[in-house]
């Protein structure tokens, strides 16, 4: 099974989102689901997975199938020497058992490394970083999702699931 996770932060803490589909190219997940969490860290810059990992382990201890892929809006890696990002702290709080692909809809000085992938008619590409595969797989895996436009359909899906529930 494959996850796309996201979270949303509100007046009220935040809301974690994950969409459960079988393959890449799915157009719609098999079932989602939605955790609240109040208790939130405070944003620390430098430190974004302090904040966020919390939030998405919360949603990811509600899947009951077993996931082969994670895929996460933001960088697995955040240099070429593999300073671990968001993506990599989840993929060792899963003892490196879960495939983690990271996503970003924006570039960062250094970030050269990240595979760049056009989608639909978009100039802009989406950066696919990787831990378990190598990222220009995960690049392909990306390319194929489900969605003529820059975004797939099912990270569109759960960013707007959770930014509903966190209000």
């Amino acid at each position: 099974m494959i996850a796309a996770l996201d979270v949303s932060y509100g007046s009220r803490g935040a809301a974690a989102a994950c969409v459960l589909f079988r393959d890449f190219a799915d157009p719609a997940e098999e079932t989602s689901l939605i955790e609240t969490i109040t208790e939130v860290a405070p944003y620390e810059p430098g430190a974004f997975y302090r904040r966020e990992l919390p939030c998405l382990l919360a949603v990811l201890r509600r899947v009951t199938e077993p996931l082969a892929v994670l895929v996460v809006d933001g960088y697995v890696w955040l240099s070429h020497d593999q300073k671990p990002g968001l993506g990599a702290h989840l993929f060792e709080a899963l003892a490196r058992e879960v495939t983690v692909v990271g996503v970003s809809k924006t570039s960062f000085a250094g970030s050269d490394f990240a595979i760049p992938v056009l989608r639909g008619g978009s100039q802009r590409p989406l950066f696919v970083t990787a831990a378990g595969v190598e990222p220009e797989i995960a690049a392909g895996w990306v390319a194929r999702m489900h969605g003529a436009h820059r975004i797939p359909t099912l990270l569109k899906r759960v960013d707007r699931l959770c930014r509903e529930a966190a209000g």
